[in-house]
C-alpha cells in the first residue's frame, strides 16, 4: 500500500488504488503523499490519487512510525528544490538515518540531520549519479531511491549495492513500479540495478488502476494462529506474491502443521508441531509470528538473522526474549541465531507490546495456547500495521476483551 502511494504520486494523471490498507502506517503514507502535492480522495473501497509529481505543499513532512515511509519517500521529496524538514513519531527518532547523511550529497542533495537521527532537513533536487551503497541496514533505502532515480528520468547510470537484506522486498518495489508504468531499471542480480534509456510515457493521463495485494506480514499471524489453534481458512493472501513474508508458509510446513493450499484460500489446522530451522534474514519481520510458532513446537528451534532485528519499533531479540519468557518460554540469542526451547506448555501472563505492533500480535498468538488469561499492555500498537487484528481472531473464536 505504501509503495503504491508512492508510485502514485510520481506517476503523472490519476490512479485508482483498489484493497487499500488503512493502517497507521498506511494513512502516514497517504498524508505524505499529499503534503509533497497529490491529490487524493478516500472511498469505501479505493483511494484516488490525482498528481502532476513531487510538488511539495508544505515544507515539513511527518512519516508518523513508518520505517519505510521514511525511507522511500526522503529521496522522493528530494526531487523538488524546495527545502523540506522530514520527521517522525514513536521510535522512528532513534533509528539510524545516517545513510542518507552519506549518500544524498553524492547525488545534488543538501542535508542536514540530528547527528544521522531525525530530523533530516533536505534540499533537492535529486541528480541521479553512479553511485555504490551498503544494502545491509535495510533494503528500504534502496527502494526509495530505485523510485527516485527512475522519476528524475535517470539515464546510463546505475546504483550498485553490496550485501543487499531482503531482496524479496525489492523485487515488490520492482513490480509495483513495473505495475504504475514508471521506468524500471535492469536488475543485475540485485548487485547493481542499471538505468539505460527511460522511454517517455508523459502522455498517459489516463486513470491508472492497482490493487494492492493482501499483506504477508499480518496474514502470518493469523497463519501461526490456524496452526496452533485452528482450524482456519485465511483468504486474501497471494502465494505466487514476491513478498518476502511469504517465506512463512515454509516454516508452517516444516513445523508439521495441517495446511492446505488452494487457489484464493489457505486451510490451516493444529498437529503435534515438531521443531524447525528458519532463515529469516531476508524476512525479519517473520520473527514475532515464528517465535509464537516455535513456542509450541516440541523442542528447539532455530531462526537466523538476529542482527536484523535491532533497530525495529524494540530491539525484536531482546524483547520477545523478555516477553516470551513471561510466558515459561526459554529464548537463547547466540550471535545472530535465535533458539526457542518450546514443546513445555504456555502460561497466561502480563505482557507488554513495548509500543512494537508485531510484539503485541505475537503475544496475542501465543495467548491462545496459554493456560489462563494473558494482559497485553500497548496492545494498540497493531493500529500501526493491521488495525483489525482483534477483530479478525475474535471472529475466529478467541476471546477478547
Amino acid at each position: 500500500m505504501q509503495r503504491a502511494c508512492a508510485a502514485a504520486l510520481l506517476t503523472k494523471g490519476k490512479s485508482t488504488i483498489n484493497n487499500p490498507g488503512y493502517s497507521n502506517d498506511d494513512k502516514a503514507a497517504l498524508e505524505i503523499i499529499q503534503k509533497l502535492g497529490a491529490r487524493v480522495q478516500i472511498f469505501a473501497d479505493s483511494v484516488e490519487v490525482e498528481s502532476d509529481g513531487v510538488n511539495p505543499a508544505a515544507k515539513e513532512i511527518s512519516c508518523g512510525e513508518s520505517g519505510l515511509s521514511i525511507r522511500m519517500f526522503t529521496p522522493i521529496a528530494a526531487l523538488s528544490s524546495e527545502a523540506i524538514t522530514i520527521t517522525g513519531e514513536g521510535s522512528l527518532p532513534t533509528r539510524p538515518m545516517d545513510f542518507f547523511d552519506q549518500i544524498f550529497p553524492m547525488v545534488g542533495i543538501k542535508i542536514a540531520s540530528n547527528g544521522g537521527k531525525l530530523p533530516l532537513h533536505i534540499q533537492g533536487p535529486l541528480q541521479p549519479k553512479n553511485i555504490a551503497i551498503d544494502g545491509s541496514l535495510s533494503s528500504q533505502f534502496l527502494t526509495g531511491l530505485l523510485m527516485a532515480y527512475s522519476a528524475a528520468g535517470a539515464s546510463d547510470v546505475s546504483i550498485k549495492v553490496n550485501n543487499l537484506k531482503s531482496k524479496p522486498y525489492i523485487d515488490l518495489t520492482l513490480k509495483v513500479m513495473q505495475d504504475f508504468g514508471m521506468y524500471v531499471p535492469e536488475n543485475r542480480n540485485h548487485e547493481e540495478y542499471y538505468f539505460g534509456v527511460p522511454q517517455t510515457n508523459d502522455s498517459r493521463i489516463a486513470t491508472q488502476d492497482y490493487t494492492v495485494e493482501g499483506d504477508w506480514s499480518g496474514g502470518a499471524f493469523l497463519l501461526v494462529a490456524g496452526a496452533l489453534a485452528g482450524k482456519i481458512v485465511v483468504k486474501g493472501l497471494d502465494v505466487f506474491s514476491t513478498q518476502a513474508d511469504k517465506a512463512i508458509l515454509q516454516a508452517i510446513m516444516a513445523s508439521g502443521a495441517v495446511i492446505s493450499i488452494e487457489p484464493g484460500h489457505i486451510e490451516i489446522g493444529p498437529a503435534p508441531l515438531k521443531p524447525f530451522h528458519f532463515d529469516a534474514t531476508d524476512c525479519p519481520d517473520l520473527f514475532p509470528p515464528l517465535v509464537a510458532l516455535a513456542s509450541c513446537c516440541s523442542g528447539k528451534s532455530v531462526i537466523q538473522g538476529v542482527s536484523r532485528l535491532a533497530h525495529k519499533e524494540s530491539n525484536r531479540g531482546i524483547t520477545l526474549q523478555e516477553e516470551f519468557g513471561k510466558m515459561g518460554v526459554e529464548i537463547l540469542l547466540q550471535d545472530d541465531l535465535m533458539v526457542i526451547n518450546g514443546g513445555n506448555g504456555l502460561k497466561g501472563a502480563e505482557l507488554s507490546s513495548h509500543h512494537d505492533h508485531r510484539i503485541a500480535m505475537a503475544c496475542a498468538v501465543a495467548a491462545l495456547k496459554a493456560e489462563g488469561a494473558t494482559t497485553i499492555q500497548g496492545a494498540e500498537a497493531i493500529n500501526k500495521s493491521y488495525p483489525d487484528f482483534y477483530e479478525h481472531i475474535k471472529y475466529l473464536g478467541a476471546n477478547i476483551s
